[in-house]
């Protein structure tokens, strides 16, 4: 299996394989490689030397093996979300699990035939490891799973972005920025190009046009609420709300994005007391760990029993909305 990093590199040099499997939930980063597929391949000719296959005629992908490309060297097949290497459930689909026993040992037996005449690329949203289809791929071919970006590597690619365009952020402004944003690289990407124009070339993004320019997850938002609550300061929280509404996010995401947040506080409140891991505590994913650290120092704006109330405050808003509803 390659990494993203890896990969990015081979295609970069213009090495193009001819079996691919690519998979994951960071659709953006997953999107662009094969893009740079597609470009390195060159010319490509729908129903002829492009085909594209989905759930609906993967019964079709071995005769779109074996079918000449005319006047083409190669043909470019994308098996997408096909199913094929999707986890099993309890209830087996037999003609799939049938098919997918049958394109194996088809590319086992012919990935010499597949080298010199398909390039031939599965993208999946999941895969399951333990699949023969997909030990086969890894083997013969190239795999590469697209989890999402952490930190890191999102603030190497960002940093690369900045220096080509020879702008400048530092490690504060960086961190800030993620706080808004998030760490969706569409969202990421979509957010640094705006502030990249906005300060020109030879500038440098600060704090201040993060806030001026970005537009901030509601999650972002809920943790200013929660700050300016934490710190008594009554006035400003009801100027955040105020905000949350004017920008037309419906209420009700808004109530349900507070209960949560309160609920990952009074969690890390009880982690903290017996000692527990936070991570594991909330259940936060590689990309989210960053938070830890703002989650306590929120957490120890309350006492635990001001989290049970505020939490109870919250059901009880929605119990009489529905009562009233009703």
């Amino acid at each position: 299996m390659l990494t993203i990093e890896n990969l990015e590199k081979e295609l970069k040099s213009e090495k193009l394989q001819s079996l691919y499997l690519l998979y994951g939930e960071e659709l953006f980063l997953l999107e662009t490689i094969l893009k740079k597929i597609k470009s390195l391949f060159g010319e490509a000719i729908k129903g002829i030397n492009y085909i594209n296959i989905d759930e609906t005629n993967c019964q079709e992908l071995i005769a779109d093996i074996e079918t000449p490309s005319f006047g083409y060297e190669k043909k470019l097949i994308i098996a997408k979300n096909t199913g094929l290497l999707k986890k099993e459930g309890k209830r087996k689909n037999p003609e799939l699990a049938l098919l997918r026993e049958k394109v194996n040992t088809y590319i086992k037996e012919n990935i010499e035939i597949i080298k010199t005449s398909v390039v031939l690329v599965f993208v999946e949203e999941e895969a399951d490891i333990k699949q023969e289809l997909y030990t086969t791929i890894d083997k013969l071919g190239v795999t590469c799973k697209f989890d999402y970006q952490k930190p890191i590597q999102i603030e190497r690619r960002i940093h690369a972005i900045c220096q080509a365009y020879q702008v400048k952020m530092d490690a504060s402004t960086w961190h800030y920025f993620i706080e808004c944003c998030g760490t969706n690289m569409q969202d990421v990407i979509n957010e640094i190009r705006k502030l990249i124009e906005y300060v020109g070339q030879g500038g440098e993004i600060k704090k201040e046009d993060v806030d001026q320019l970005t537009t901030k997850k509601l999650e972002s938002v809920i943790f200013d609420l929660t700050d300016s609550l934490g710190k008594k300061d009554i006035a400003t929280a009801l100027t955040v709300l105020k905000n949350l509404i004017y920008t037309k996010e419906p209420l009700q995401k808004i109530l349900i994005t507070l209960y949560n947040h309160f609920k990952k506080l009074y969690f890390v409140k009880l982690a903290l007391y017996y000692h527990k891991d936070i991570i594991s505590s909330l259940n936060l994913k590689p990309n989210q760990t960053f938070l830890v650290n703002k989650y306590k120092t929120q957490a120890n704006f309350f006492k635990e029993d001001e989290l049970k109330n505020i939490l109870q405050s919250l059901r009880d808003l929605d119990c009489d909305y529905k009562v009233r509803r009703d």
